[in-house]
């Protein structure tokens, strides 16, 4: 399968032995500054030094008809990111793997110095009973869960929480997740953003039945400013 996107975008991006890197997974369809603002609060709040945006060629989970193509969700993450510590990389496509936990188990495999955590939303940990090897996922690496407005309750009270309820960080413990043997979580507060890609989807839909108009990627790219307030809080 080619996806039209540059060799260099497909491999895994550089990184050194000791690094903190979290692995944020997602289709962003369309990407926009709610996974601004998610990446930049665990960037402060677990002290990362990367947080690669693994833009999936296809979640397994979902209906992929009429997904854009990854060198177009690709170059508008780049720009929504513009974070020099916010990495967006196609390399999932790259490693051929199509599953959360086959890309995850083949990034340890690779870079076994590198101190990886996985970074989800409240709405991924609601729902992450149902993905493939989720409890693999958890035995691999430490998991951030990152809050959604209005999704706390229904997250934490989900399966898989309860499950990892007794290795989950008190959050004022945040700062040591990256260094806590797997399996070990916390959940972050901080971020009540109402965007989500299906909401600025549907609002596309709405305004042109071609998907996204040029304007809600402006206006998505403006919005950006607010994740880096939360950032800087």
């Amino acid at each position: 399968m080619t996806f039209d996107v540059p060799p260099a975008e497909l491999r895994i991006p550089p990184s050194a032995p000791g690094m903190r890197i979290g692995l944020y997974g997602g289709s962003f369809n369309p990407p926009h500054a709610a996974h601004r603002a998610a990446s930049l609060l665990a960037l402060k709040k677990l002290g990362l030094d990367r947080v690669w945006w693994l833009v999936t060629p296809g979640n397994p989970l979902k209906d992929n008809n009429g997904l854009p193509p990854l060198a177009e969700r690709l170059a508008l993450a780049r720009q929504v990111a513009d974070h020099p510590a916010l990495v967006p990389t196609g390399l999932e496509a790259g490693l051929g793997t199509r599953y959360s936990h086959d890309t995850v188990a083949e990034l340890v495999r690779r870079r076994p110095g590198v101190r990886f955590v996985w970074l989800m939303g409240a709405d991924n940990l609601a729902s992450f009973h149902r993905w493939q090897r989720w409890r693999d996922i958890a035995a691999l690496v430490p998991i951030a869960v990152i809050d959604r407005a209005g999704l706390s309750l229904n997250a934490t009270a989900a399966p898989a929480a309860r499950a990892l309820e007794r290795w989950r960080l008190d959050e004022r413990l945040a700062s040591r997740l990256a260094d806590a043997p797997a399996p070990s979580w916390v959940f972050l507060h901080g971020l009540k953003s109402p965007l989500s890609s299906t909401a600025l989807r549907s609002h596309a839909r709405h305004k042109s039945p071609h998907g996204m108009m040029p304007d809600d990627a402006s206006a998505s790219l403006r919005a950006a400013q607010y994740g880096e307030n939360i950032g800087k809080a």
